[in-house]
């Protein structure tokens, strides 16, 4: 029985010939054969009957191809209209390839459409940019790989194809990559340099919020810091964080009683000095690009309105 044949025009469908002597799953041959669909797209498509094996829909990903001849045939349905429209927003390319974009995100710019963010996200800026991001990696998120808060500047990575985005988000995963953000704090941690090693939850009495978790909940969340320079009532830091909870270093730095400076969330609610940001900047990423077995690291400047505080200081 073959897999519903309504609306093929708006599919592409591939017809592949098994001649091996040695049996293989069928996701790996798969695989293997359409290197330009990740492993997990192509699980997806099996479990979903858009894969036949001689002519029968075949739902079961580990399902053997033994017998040469066997002819596989594999439809894969187009990407679902993103409900986003591209714009044309003026972007900080740092860099660029066929398999990521890597841009230096401004504060203020929010990362993906949300409640009460439709317009004018980065999601909307890099779709203006490259048309064919729609559908990769998540109808709402098209590319999206890693986050940055909207008052955070810095390097942010953007995934062209599936593939590239399956590569770029196992190594975020697998914790592969290396992060490092300057961090202007108000007061003076209590050590020049330390590992905040406490794990983070949705704050149960605001849920807009994070917190450190009571032991034995949350998620794990380690966050190492290093005084880079002291002045009267701040002090900035180099900061690497070695996993990505939502809002981590902000939370980690206030718990030690140095809040990010201008961070209304975690800090004073009225800031300590003229800033209508958080004085936190992404300003490097070390990261291996898809196919390459070497990191390549991504910096970004300070951004002006930070430097010209420093220098005020």
């Amino acid at each position: 029985m073959r897999p519903n044949d309504q609306n093929l025009s708006l599919h592409k469908i591939k017809k592949l010939s098994f001649n091996d002597e040695e049996p293989i799953r069928l996701d790996k041959f798969l695989s293997d054969q359409l290197p330009d669909l990740s492993r997990s797209r192509i699980q997806r498509l099996i479990q979903t009957g858009n894969v036949c094996v001689d002519g029968d829909a075949i739902t079961k990903n580990s399902f053997n191809l033994e017998n040469s001849g066997q002819v596989v045939e594999i439809r894969v349905p187009q990407s679902e209209p993103l409900d986003i429209d591209a714009e044309d927003i003026p972007l900080d390319i740092i860099f660029e390839n066929d398999n990521v974009i890597v841009i230096n995100k401004p504060a203020g710019m929010v990362m993906h459409p949300s409640a009460g963010h439709d317009r004018g996200t980065l999601v909307h800026a890099a779709l203006g940019h490259d048309r064919f991001l729609a559908g990769i990696g998540g109808k709402m998120r098209p590319g999206i790989v890693h986050r940055l808060d909207k008052n955070t500047s810095g390097v942010v990575l953007v995934a062209k194809n599936d593939v590239a985005h399956q590569w770029l988000q196992k190594q975020f995963k697998d914790r592969m990559t290396e992060k490092y953000y300057l961090a202007l704090v108000d007061k003076h941690p209590p050590t020049t340099s330390g590992k905040i090693d406490a794990p983070i939850y949705r704050d149960p009495k605001n849920r807009k919020k994070m917190a450190i978790a009571p032991s034995g909940k949350g998620k794990k969340a380690i966050t190492i810091f290093r005084t880079r320079k002291k002045f009267d009532r701040y002090s900035l830091l180099d900061v690497q964080i070695l996993t990505g909870r939502t809002h981590q270093i902000r939370v980690h730095l206030a718990s030690i009683g140095s809040p990010v400076t201008g961070d209304t969330v975690y800090g004073y609610a009225t800031p300590t000095m003229d800033i209508d940001r958080q004085f936190l900047h992404a300003r490097s990423l070390s990261i291996c690009l898809p196919g390459d077995e070497h990191k390549t690291t991504f910096t970004s400047e300070l951004p002006v309105e930070l430097e010209k505080i420093l220098k005020n200081l």
